[in-house]
């Protein structure tokens, strides 16, 4: 099992990265801590992690440019090889271009459950409002502070006599069990059969007139009442491989593609020449350029009359 490599940033004691920390060492476990790094250099959980033998960088941001710091922090994850990126107790907004170079790979963990109260004091506001609930929740990192989609939550009830000590240390307990989780069950989900899918079906409805029916068992994509434009095959005939499968022009076509990269492209069996295999369970899966496969082939096969549609409304 390849193991996705995580960078966890920390500002202070690291029990959020400790709690990722020990889960990583099932044997089960799809990612591995490689770097923990912090802009404070006297953070305890530092020494918890030198303890645990993990690689670790520390430099205060003191007197440092925003984005000069946050490419010093890059460098270091870089050097680390890391392929996501957690926050964990993180007390330091970033730099726009530092999110954009994770879009999509960094995961924060926050003491509420968002939308509501981003920020600081979460448990003090969530007291003053009334709540009966409060909680936390893991979300994609996006340049508006804690406003990136939530990927999981776990809700703690609020007690009559609860403060905000008191129900922090709940709300601790339960991110502890949700951050391990929601980390594991995002790292995997590039090999998810379901996920993938789930991807290939978003593209290819997005397709003018376009429908799903099952074939040959598998999830099939066409023209309402026209030919087929796209299969989504899952191990099928026991092959262990989650691929789409689209229509190219030939034989020619379709041995370029293996040439250029034997690991993705592949032909696939009783489809012939006209079709052309792409794994989608490799880790790395490009989904621009899958959607821009799905938009070519709907196109192979589409009516002349629904193609020149299209082309009149992308002349507006």
């Amino acid at each position: 099992m390849t193991r996705a490599k995580v960078a966890v940033l920390i500002s202070g004691s690291g029990t959020n990265m400790a709690a990722l920390l020990y889960a990583a060492k099932h044997p089960d476990c799809p990612y591995e801590i490689v770097l923990v790094a912090s802009n404070n250099p006297d953070a305890e959980g530092l020494t918890l992690a030198q303890g645990e033998g993990i690689s670790t960088f520390a430099q205060s941001h003191k007197g440092i440019d925003r984005a000069a710091f946050d490419a010093i922090m890059q460098q270091q994850i870089e050097k680390a090889d890391a392929t996501h990126v957690a926050l964990a107790g993180y007390m330091r907004i970033l730099s726009d271009a530092f999110v954009q170079q994770w879009e999509g790979r960094m995961l924060n963990i926050h003491p509420s459950l968002l939308p509501k109260y981003t920020g600081l004091h979460t448990h003090q506001r969530a007291l003053d409002a009334g709540d009966k609930v409060a909680g936390c929740s893991v979300h994609l990192v996006t340049p508006e502070l804690d406003a990136g989609p939530v990927l999981g939550q776990t809700e703690v009830l609020i007690r009559p006599n609860d403060t905000a000590e008191t129900l922090a240390e709940r709300v601790k307990i339960a991110e502890h069990q949700l951050y391990p989780r929601i980390l594991s069950a995002y790292v995997s989900r590039d090999k998810d059969p379901e996920w993938l899918v789930a991807q290939v079906r978003e593209r290819a409805m997005a397709q003018p007139e376009a429908d799903e029916v099952s074939s040959h068992g598998m999830p099939c994509f066409g023209i309402i009442g026209g030919k087929k434009f796209a299969y989504v095959s899952v191990d099928h005939h026991g092959d262990g491989k989650t691929a789409l499968l689209v229509k190219i022009s030939g034989a020619e076509e379709q041995a370029m593609l293996i040439d250029s990269d034997e690991d993705r492209y592949y032909r696939p069996a009783y489809f012939g020449d006209g079709w052309i295999g792409i794994r989608l369970d490799l880790g790395d899966t490009d989904w621009d350029h899958i959607a821009d496969w799905l938009a070519k082939s709907w196109r192979a096969v589409a009516p002349k009359k629904l193609t020149k549609l299209m082309d009149v409304a992308g002349e507006f």
